[in-house]
């Protein structure tokens, strides 16, 4: 048996990183040049019921704690003239700890023997070339064809289309993402109001969000209920105007709050969600699966990588355990994949629906309250 993975992201990975602990050869493709041809995202919180089971899957629980960012399970809720609601210290036993993503990567293709991932692969067409093999076309003209064949190629995935013709859908909700760095110096107004951890200063249709990353930075997520033609209209190639239209839609909230966009010391970066249909599944196609995003993208809710690193875990896992029957491991991870992520999307979906409410609604205290049923957490006198 041999694998071929397309995407080197956090499921990919994952999943070249099992079958390498247990013996199977595999070769990732990656659209991207190089390791740091980009910037990997923020915080991660790997939660001890999906990502930290892939971690241990993949023999790299002891690494996975040196890159664990101590104190960063504090959480924040704030109402929007600043009042805090809840200030959750991190006294070190939550079952979430946090990580840079980019560093999480760096971990997994550390793991994994050299040239297993092949930079600068982007995929042009895949296509299916009978008895469950399939032939992937990249960019630079080359092919390769394989027996088995895995997208872990995120939203817009390529190899999807051999498996179910659905398309991701914008949900209405986008982010802009700014930095700011050497925060308790420069901006000790708005680093006070993160705190150590997170902050969450929701209301309906939109909220701002931070974590305090490494080296005393904040990281600002404002969340915006909007159409894709209203964020069109935002010059982004301006950041002093882009962020000023955006903090516009945040007049009368505490300063404090809107400084975490207006004082960005990076331009406003627009990140809008998509996601596929509720439920999305496909029936089995001989030789091809998908995880992670490519599989089941849903709202940002803070599960989408621990789901694609479970993902690549336990398919690695299927796939050792039936080294003979290849069809019999897809299935097999197939029939768990479906329903867990329909779980969570219906779960993130009542969620969104909840914190949306009616005009008037205190959307800080609801989300308290929904905070408060699952943690037993109390808020602020």
């Amino acid at each position: 048996m041999h694998v071929t993975i397309i995407g080197a992201g956090l499921g990919g990975l994952t999943l070249a990183r099992v079958l390498h602990v247990h013996g199977i050869p595999a070769a990732v493709y990656e659209a991207e040049p190089s390791p740091m041809a980009r910037m990997q995202g923020g915080m991660l919180d790997i939660h001890d019921y999906n990502g930290q089971l892939a971690v241990e899957a993949a023999g790299l629980t002891e690494e996975f704690r040196g890159l664990v960012l101590e104190g960063r399970q504090a959480m924040r809720i704030l109402e929007r003239d600043g009042t805090v609601l809840l200030d959750k210290a991190d006294d070190g036993t939550g079952g979430r700890p946090e990580v840079q993503r980019g560093e999480l990567r760096r971990m997994l293709l550390d793991s994994l023997p050299a040239g297993t991932v092949h930079w600068g692969h982007k995929v042009t067409g895949v296509r299916a070339v009978g008895d469950g093999r399939h032939e992937v076309a990249f960019a630079d003209g080359t092919t390769v064809t394989t027996g088995l064949l895995v997208g872990a190629d995120g939203a817009w995935s390529r190899v999807r289309p051999l498996l179910t013709p659905a398309k991701p859908e914008y949900t209405g909700e986008s982010f802009v993402e700014v930095y700011l760095f050497d925060a308790d110096t420069r901006h000790p107004a708005a680093a006070k109001a993160v705190g150590g951890g997170s902050m969450m200063a929701p209301a309906r249709h939109r909220g701002i969000f931070a974590h305090r990353e490494a080296g005393d930075t904040l990281h600002t997520y404002v969340s915006l209920t909007r159409p894709l033609a209203w964020f069109d209209a935002v010059d982004f190639t301006d950041p002093a105007a882009a962020a000023a239209r955006v903090a516009a839609e945040f007049d009368g909230w505490a300063p404090e709050l809107t400084a975490l966009i207006t004082d960005g010391d990076t331009a406003p970066v627009l990140r809008p969600h998509y996601t596929l249909p509720l439920g999305h599944r496909w029936e089995r196609v001989p030789g091809v699966t998908l995880l992670g995003d490519a599989a089941h993208l849903m709202p940002a809710n803070g599960e989408g990588a621990n789901l694609a690193m479970l993902d690549g875990a336990e398919l690695g896992l299927a796939l050792a355990a039936h080294p003979d029957d290849v069809e019999a491991a897809l299935a097999e991870f197939e029939g768990t994949m479906f329903p867990r992520a329909a779980k969570v999307a219906a779960e993130s979906l009542e969620l969104n629906e909840l914190l949306s409410g009616e005009d008037g609604e205190d959307t800080a205290r609801i989300l308290m309250d929904a905070f408060e049923a699952f943690t037993g957490a109390v808020r602020q006198s």
